[in-house]
């Protein structure tokens, strides 16, 4: 109790320090600076219709909030066929989303529906999260994957509100860090009513923390379907292009130099400015797509790209088809599935650099193989899932990975037989969403 009151003293002095935050970010990316007073648990709009005060049963179709925390875009993203089970299995649901980030609640507000309510998640002080949950008063929450607050956790049991990590990730980088905080870490871990893992060595680290895991669901990102539209789209682009195009999916800062500095050394091997290749009497060359993970850095990639002199042509800036340059920019948002489509083959950001990778379930539902760096460890199921699958392939760094995607797309056997791993991949492991929708309306049942 100590600790977590001296917890609350730092977390309530640093509040200055946040809002000088998401001032700056602001600047960037104009979201952080709206409804900034939610994040302090102050809500300037009415208070939503009463919903009932006793705990309702969700077979009896009273309107009641299921919370669902999404912090970011990924999150989010995992949310959205998470949400449709929870509305199937929980009939009278009234959706509450919460986020930290700009580009997860612009991704969110496409599952609201009547009734729903989105704002920021509460900063975790005592006060914020009580005015939060005496505003909403949730019947249930659902954190999504990795999100654990000590002080809403605290403020949930004292509410009797259970409060349960669902689709939940712990690698082990995260755990030797929350065990080197263990007097914050553990407490809040064990507070939980429920957690439901994405895998064994999931589960395994999680309850190294005291977290009561009850159940291991798999990954509810599996049972994503790709926007049908943005898909036809990229694919019909790609067909009318006539030659390969290999994209840097979700890059992270660094990366881009890194790849950029392998195109300038080695021109003739990656295909960069018309040079051209000739496989089995084809002439082609390779058209460069970057999409950065981070709609703040686009102007910035942008930039880089023209100073290590290659020209740009920005997805803002197209009105009709692709315009010609070295490499595209996808600097849009909500578009991955039409950047996946456009695609014959991706680099997965995050993975080149000691930053965990990105998740590349995406991209084999396009049906996209990948080509990965070493570092994956946050999405470690997948990636091995997956390169097991014949739907990627790892490589030591960027230099080798740019050889193995130019060799990929100059032989059509090797690359239709990846893609179509690809697309098996996401088809073999679907069901986690169902099945964590379940768990939840047996758990309020119980």
């Amino acid at each position: 109790m100590m600790v977590r009151a001296l917890y609350s003293v730092v977390m309530w002095l640093l509040q200055p320090l946040v809002r000088a935050k998401l001032r700056r970010r602001a600047r960037d990316e104009p979201a952080y600076g709206e409804h900034v007073a939610e994040r302090f648990g102050v809500y300037a709009d009415p208070a939503p219709a009463e919903l009932s005060v006793a705990a309702p049963s969700p077979a009896q179709g009273d309107g009641f909030y299921v919370w669902v925390h999404a912090v970011s875009l990924g999150e989010t993203r995992a949310a959205e066929v998470l949400v449709g089970q929870l509305r199937a299995a929980l009939p009278g649901m009234r959706l509450l989303l919460t986020h930290g980030t700009a580009t997860g609640r612009a991704q969110g507000g496409s599952l609201l529906r009547t009734g729903d309510v989105q704002v920021w998640q509460p900063w975790d002080t005592p006060g914020a999260v009580q005015r939060f949950l005496q505003r909403f008063r949730p019947r249930i929450g659902l954190l999504v994957e990795t999100e654990v607050w000590p002080n809403m956790v605290a403020a949930c049991a004292r509410a009797q509100i259970p409060l349960c990590l669902v689709n939940a990730r712990m690698n082990e980088k995260s755990l030797r860090q929350s065990l080197r905080l263990g007097w914050l870490a553990r407490p809040a871990y064990q507070g939980l009513r429920a957690v439901w893992a994405q895998t064994d060595d999931d589960a395994q680290r999680l309850r190294q923390l005291g977290a009561p895991v009850v159940g291991i669901t798999g990954n509810v990102k599996f049972d994503a379907t790709p926007n049908a539209v943005q898909l036809a789209q990229g694919q019909g682009w790609r067909a009318a292009l006539g030659r390969p195009v290999v994209v840097f999916a979700s890059s992270r800062e660094g990366e881009e130099a890194i790849l950029l500095q392998v195109l300038k050394e080695n021109r003739a091997a990656a295909l960069v400015e018309s040079t051209l290749l000739a496989t089995k009497n084809i002439a082609f060359s390779v058209q460069w797509l970057i999409v950065p993970r981070h709609p703040q850095r686009f102007d910035a990639v942008d930039q880089l790209c023209q100073e290590q002199g290659f020209s740009v042509s920005r997805r803002s800036a197209w009105t009709g088809e692709p315009a010609a340059a070295d490499i595209w920019l996808g600097d849009s948002l909500g578009e991955m599935a039409l950047y996946f489509g456009l695609a014959d083959v991706a680099l997965l950001g995050g993975s080149f650099a000691p930053l965990g990778g990105q998740n590349l379930i995406e991209a084999a539902a396009c049906g996209c193989p990948v080509v990965m760096g070493p570092h994956t460890f946050n999405f470690a199921q997948a990636a091995e899932l997956a390169e097991q699958a014949g739907a990627a392939f790892t490589r030591d760094d960027m230099a080798q990975a740019v050889d193995a995607a130019l060799s990929l797309v100059q032989s059509e056997a090797d690359l239709a037989k990846a893609q179509a791993a690809a697309r098996a991949l996401g088809l073999a492991h679907r069901g986690a969403a169902q099945r964590t929708a379940q768990a939840v309306g047996q758990l309020l049942r119980s």
